[in-house]
């Protein structure tokens, strides 16, 4: 099962970090490239504890629809969002959240599997590993550019 850690610095407080992590709102802004946007459950405002989305999407010029709920909360820190139904045999994202210095190091573990079995395994290695790195790490520079632009319009 592929495993994929992203780490980035920003900064910003833990508590900003996370909070714009959770939004529904800039979630949808940041994939919008892919067109995503939350179709059901929480469709507006920051999740908490316990709840899901149904995210519809387009990926690799295919519909797809996703929905996550919140397993683990422990704001400033760290949250788990994990699939509940979609298009992964298996999806956890794990978000956590580290102060020191003004900055926060916000670090992404995800760990997945796709359908299919051995077929899945091939897509993992020659597509999907690649494809989750950079779709994470365009999320997390508009993050970090949000969190940063606002810390400096505060200043």
């Amino acid at each position: 099962m592929p495993i994929i850690i992203i780490e980035t610095e920003i900064r910003a407080s833990a508590e900003a970090a996370f909070d714009l992590s959770l939004s529904v709102d800039a979630h949808s802004d940041s994939m919008a490239k892919s067109k995503e946007r939350a179709v059901a459950g929480v469709t507006t405002g920051v999740m908490g504890a316990g709840d899901e989305v149904t995210w519809q999407a387009t990926h690799f010029a295919v519909p797809i629809r996703m929905t996550s709920a919140i397993t683990e909360y422990e704001r400033p820190h760290r949250f788990v969002d994990e699939q509940t139904k979609g298009p992964f045999a298996y999806w956890r994202h794990e978000h956590r959240f580290e102060q020191s210095d003004g900055n926060v190091r916000m670090t992404d573990r995800i760990e997945f599997a796709a359908p299919f079995g051995v077929l899945g395994r091939l897509v993992e290695s020659v597509i999907l590993n690649r494809y989750m790195s950079q779709l994470i790490r365009q999320r997390n520079q508009w993050l970090k550019s949000e969190l940063e632009d606002g810390a400096e319009l505060a200043a």
